[in-house]
């Protein structure tokens, strides 16, 4: 049988790549390196073949004249890797317990950001932490916004619903707390309860644009993203997160990232934690 003349099975030429490449850095900040040709284009392939086109040049063409931006949402899901779970990096959640919530008891408001929050277990998590500590009081004291540049990822987050594997780690008392049992079509699913998503609102955000009209917050968890850009993208972004923070907020970046050779002005209080002052900080990655 003679093989198929299949485009998106080999890797892209050099001037395919480069486009791609400048692409995703100008519209997200992704920075794709050289080496990664084999890697785009069997991701790129399927999305290729469903818009028609007949060569990366062609494809590329079709994802930046799509006035609806859809075809470049699907550019920006097939090239990044939405991995994440609920209570991941636990030690974040075991510090916004222990430091943070007495910080806060007597706070009118608490406003919290999860930003690129994927299919939100992050930020159901968070829920569940602060329904945990502060019960009934929680619907009015706490607004947890969730945001992601993905509309895909995000239409899964603001469904609240997952299969019964994802929520393996969620300890039994707050999996009954919190999650309804699927029943009928919808057996082995669970979905959040209305408390809790009565703390979230949704929305999509990029964070290479301006986000100082969303308002100051007292906690931002903006975690394993910024492993996907280079310094000069990590320092513009960590510059916004910062000034979207409160006087006294808190940063709250991955454990594998650092924001050593990145001027932020933050205080570092402990790994993949840091607060903002009232006058600035010393830098510490």
């Amino acid at each position: 049988m003679p093989a198929l003349d299949d485009t998106s099975c080999r890797p892209l030429n050099a001037s395919e790549f480069e486009k791609i490449r400048r692409l995703a850095y100008d519209t997200f900040g992704l920075d794709l390196r050289t080496g990664k040709e084999t890697l785009v284009s069997t991701r790129l392939g399927k999305h290729m073949r469903q818009s028609g086109c007949r060569s990366f040049d062609e494809y590329y063409q079709f994802v930046v004249g799509d006035s609806t931006g859809k075809s470049l949402i699907n550019l920006i899901d097939a090239l990044t890797t939405n991995h994440t779970s609920f209570f991941r990096e636990p030690a974040h959640f075991d510090f916004m317990r222990k430091v943070l919530l007495p910080e806060w008891k007597n706070r009118g408001k608490i406003d919290i950001w999860s930003a690129a929050c994927s299919s939100g277990e992050e930020p159901y998590t968070i829920a569940m932490c602060l329904l945990e500590e502060l019960g009934t009081i929680a619907p009015g004291k706490v607004r947890i916004l969730a945001t992601d540049i993905s509309t895909k990822v995000l239409a899964k987050a603001g469904q609240g619903t997952y299969p019964a594997e994802r929520l393996e780690g969620i300890p039994d008392s707050q999996l009954r707390k919190y999650w309804l049992r699927g029943e009928g079509e919808w057996a082995g699913w669970y979905r959040a309860k209305k408390d809790m998503r009565a703390l979230m609102e949704f929305r999509r955000v990029n964070l290479l644009e301006p986000v100082s009209q969303m308002g100051r917050f007292a906690l931002i968890f903006c975690r394993n993203v910024m492993i996907y850009f280079d310094k000069p993208t990590q320092q513009q972004v960590v510059k916004r997160l910062g000034d979207c923070l409160e006087p006294g907020g808190y940063l709250l970046t991955g454990h594998a990232e650092s924001l050593t050779g990145i001027s932020h002005g933050l205080e570092y209080v402990q790994p993949a934690v840091y607060r903002k002052g009232s006058s600035g900080g010393r830098e510490k990655g």
